[in-house]
């Protein structure tokens, strides 16, 4: 047993000094002898050894001295011996020379910058005295570690009258070997004034007498860039005032007295300042804040990265900040730039590479592969060809060096610069091993997704195409239960990688996801996203001669483009998913292309056709038992029917889906219908059923994660408000809905919100604040090309202007809103009043002459009350 751990300073647990008694008892019960043995050695009896030993008694130098001879203590622990009980000071030769207080910090960092959070916490350690206070600063290579405890320490120095102590220990250095810690405390000895030819020859003489020299001392001890715990723990004060701060790219969990100070990269703005700070302000004078913070992301927010970038500017007078950006980008995150003599950032990750085991290696160049943000274990697993268990712990191991973070519980992602490292050194791995391990990452996305998908709508899983059977990947899968949050944490990542399977050529991967994830993404509104995949997916098929692949990529995308309003891409996809299907006999492909092509003419006012169209979906979905097919064409059909005034036949069409959603458990089918049969009552006006429909329907589309949804249920209880003079209630169901749609980008929903608060603001007698909303709906309207929109916003402003008495301006909007309609040869559109009947009557009422009205169509009756319609925007 070491020397050290006899007298209990091995654990690493800050220690009060012990007194005479407990050092003797200590070392009597380690040469194994009893009080009566001890007491015949030394000369002395039971009783007086006891006596010793309780510390009742006050022992004599002559007694000091048989005790230590017959305990067998070295030189150190006869020092020891005798200090405690009081026969000599510390001897002078191993005290500190007169006024030769050792301070030995290095410089403080030039432009450092930030890091409040961190420092805060140094500081509070100055206020704990009479106690060891250890603290370990680790995080990545790179992420100014030895700068910030430096900075901190120069902070802390007044709190510290005994001095201060600094040394490196090459834990992670290129070149060098990590420093011995009996090196180590013979330089920390000497530092404290122990003549070399006093220091002891073993490291555990050397570690006693080291806290013997630093007890009743308050100093301040740095020990930068530690190997791991072993390489420490000799070098911690037992007992005093002392403050150690240890760095080291290894999270130092084996010291339990430790408080941990973790490191992450810079916040922008700080990034920024420091780039500013080490370059120089007049190269940097006049350049953009977007460049500047271009230039830091490049570099990862990553100190050592941005001090390198800066050097690299100074060093090259005639570059500007943009031709630096311009190199950064050119290479692929810039780890080839981020170099300054023989500091380079790729060779410090490459160190913390090397210093891997040669399983943590393998693990490192694999998750390298992983295209996505962050991952769970089980995707790692997957990469790993291992058990998830297996793959926690390595992860764990990858994080304890630093080279890997765990953002939030169970989700583990690489740094910037660190994932290009890991991607470079994925080389390493054949060609084979690498598309082995891709393979079996996307066989376990696939395989989770498809399950995620299946219980979040199994009403469609009979429709999906599945993997090719035997593509498994043995990792385990997550339970359905949690297949929103799944999806939530993973959607991104599934992006990713059916990027990547494009790339790589993994066609089938990229069909199924395309296929699996088109619900998802389109309830969601994450349609730029989807428009990619689904891309993907129709250029693997044609390159395939998929054409089943084919037809299925077109019915997504048409669908997606119709989300987006732009109908006439989607019509385009819409007919040539339905040649296909027609070609190939698929009757559930042609069903699907003829709802969608109906919603698309429904879109542009052409009811007549779209309801040919749902009639034809309809029968086809009856005959072959297509039950999601049947509920599209009835909600569809019903939509029409109440845009035209045939109220019956709309509530009959949406009864029966509603009672088919419940039957089959079609959660979005039941919230559509819903919203349909809502927007029925409130054109009758029926507000208590149409408040009851809408809410039912808000708490659906919220629960399942259905963005679209919730905009109609937002819109129509804002209808029910302003209709019913709750104002406050409809301007905050309004502004919900315009906030929704521009976070998730649907134009269409931003004109509705629009058109909506301006319709409030006229009620509400505020008409400037109209004719505003309701420029921003026909912009949009415009844009979209919605024929039958323009004519609702032009219906508002000509309400604007006729209430601030600007009778021409109302008169233009009129003429020009009753101009589209019968240019559509429609007689309404879907919004109460806003009709041909009534256009005609507002421009009778502003005294115009009735030229213009004899040239138009046949007189219509009124059309009854409506609203927005819901299927429009599904």
């Amino acid at each position: 047993m070491s020397s050290q751990g006899r007298d209990g300073a091995e654990s690493g647990q800050p220690m009060r000094e012990k007194t005479m008694g407990e050092l003797v008892r200590t070392w009597r019960k380690r040469a194994m002898l009893t009080q009566e043995q001890l007491g015949v050695r030394t000369g002395l009896n039971t009783r007086t050894i006891r006596r010793i030993e309780l510390d009742e008694r006050h022992s004599r130098g002559s007694t000091i001295r048989r005790l230590a001879e017959e305990l067998g203590l070295n030189d150190a622990e006869r020092s020891l011996l005798m200090r405690v009980a009081g026969q000599v000071a510390p001897p002078a030769a191993l005290s500190q020379p007169v006024g030769t207080i050792p301070q030995q910090l290095p410089a403080d960092v030039a432009a450092f910058v930030a890091r409040a959070r961190e420092l805060a916490m140094f500081d509070d350690l100055a206020g704990e005295v009479g106690a060891v206070v250890v603290c370990a600063v680790d995080g990545m290579a790179g992420v100014g570690k030895t700068a910030l405890a430096v900075h901190a320490a120069h902070r802390l120095a007044p709190h510290f009258p005994d001095g201060n102590l600094f040394v490196d220990l090459y834990g992670h250095t290129q070149g060098m070997a990590a420093a011995d810690p009996s090196d180590t405390l013979a330089r920390l000895l000497g530092a404290l004034g122990v003549p070399g030819e006093a220091i002891p020859q073993h490291v555990n003489d050397r570690a006693a007498l080291y806290r013997s020299l630093l007890a009743g001392r308050k100093m301040l001890i740095v020990l930068d860039n530690a190997a791991d715990e072993a390489q420490v723990r000799p070098l911690l004060p037992g007992f005093g005032g002392c403050l150690v701060l240890i760095t080291s790219r290894r999270r130092l969990v084996g010291l339990d007295e430790a408080r941990t100070i973790p490191v992450d990269v810079l916040p922008l703005e700080d990034a920024v300042s420091l780039f500013a700070g080490t370059a120089g302000p007049e190269r940097v004078a006049d350049v953009p804040d977007e460049v500047l913070a271009e230039v830091v992301r490049r570099c990862g927010m990553l100190p050592l990265a941005i001090r390198l970038a800066a050097a690299r500017l100074k060093a090259h007078p005639a570059w500007s900040v943009e031709h630096l950006l311009r190199r950064l980008e050119g290479h692929r995150y810039g780890l080839g730039e981020l170099y300054a003599g023989r500091r380079s950032v790729a060779a410090a990750l490459d160190l913390s590479y090397r210093e891997l085991g040669v399983a943590e290696r393998r693990a490192y160049r694999l998750l390298g592969l992983h295209a996505g943000a962050d991952f769970p274990p089980e995707a790692a697993a997957a990469l790993l060809s291992t058990t998830t268990k297996q793959a926690s712990l390595t992860l764990d191991r990858l994080m304890e060096v630093n080279l890997l973070q765990e953002p939030a519980i169970g989700r583990y992602r690489f740094h910037d610069l660190i994932r290009a490292h890991a991607k470079e050194a994925a080389a390493e791995e054949s060609e084979s091993v690498r598309r082995g391990a891709l393979a079996r990452l996307l066989d376990h996305y696939g395989e989770t997704v498809a399950a995620m998908v299946d219980h979040l709508y199994p009403y469609e899983a009979d429709v999906r195409p599945r993997l090719s059977p035997g593509a498994t990947s043995g990792a385990s899968t997550p339970a359905a239960q949690d297949a929103g949050g799944w999806l939530d944490a993973e959607l991104s990542n599934l992006l990713a990688l059916a990027r990547s399977a494009a790339e790589h050529g993994f066609s089938g991967h990229v069909r199924h996801l395309s296929a699996t994830l088109h619900r998802c993404l389109r309830t969601r509104g994450r349609y730029t996203e989807a428009e990619g995949l689904h891309l993907r997916a129709l250029a693997a098929a044609r390159s395939g001669e998929d054409r089943a692949g084919e037809m299925e990529a077109l019915l997504s995308l048409g669908e997606i483009r119709q989300a987006q309003c732009r109908y006439e891409a989607a019509l385009k996809d819409g007919k040539g998913a339905l040649d296909i299907a027609r070609a190939t006999g698929h009757r559930s492909g042609e069903l699907r292309a003829l709802n969608g092509i109906g919603m698309i003419c429904g879109f542009q006012g052409d009811y007549a056709k779209a309801a040919g169209y749902f009639s034809r979906a309809l029968g086809i979905a009856r005959s072959i038992g297509h039950h999601t097919g049947e509920l599209d064409a009835l909600i569809a059909s019903g939509n029409v029917h109440r845009i035209t005034g045939r109220y019956e036949e709309s509530a009959n069409n949406l009864t029966a889906a509603l009672d088919l959603a419940y039957s089959i458990g079609h959660r979005t089918g039941e919230l559509r219908a819903l919203l349909g049969l809502g927007f029925i009552h409130l054109g009758r006006g029926e507000h208590r059923p149409a408040t009851g429909y809408f809410t039912r329907a808000l708490e659906l589309a919220r629960g399942t994660g259905h963005r679209l949804g919730e905009l109609d249920s937002l819109n129509g209880l804002g209808h029910v408000h302003r209709i019913r003079g709750r104002y406050q209630a409809a301007y905050d169901c309004y502004r919900q809905a315009l906030d929704r749609a521009r976070e998730i980008g649907n134009r269409n929903w931003q004109f509705e919100a629009l058109h909506s608060i301006g319709r409030l603001r006229h009620d509400r007698g505020q008409a400037d604040e109209a004719l505003d909303c309701h420029c921003q709906a026909l912009l949009l309207a415009s844009d979209l090309d919605q024929p039958t929109d323009q004519a609702r916003a032009h219906d508002g402003l000509a309400q604007a202007y006729a209430s601030l008495g600007r009778r021409d301006e109302a008169d233009l909007h009129w003429s020009r809103a009753l101009s589209i309609l019968i240019s559509l040869d429609v007689d309404r559109t879907e919004e109460r009043g806003v009709d041909v009947e009534t256009m005609r009557a507002h421009i009778a009422a502003l005294g115009r002459s009735t030229t213009r009205q004899t040239e138009m169509p046949h007189e219509v009756s009124a059309s009854g009350p409506g609203s927005p319609v819901s299927h429009r925007r599904h």
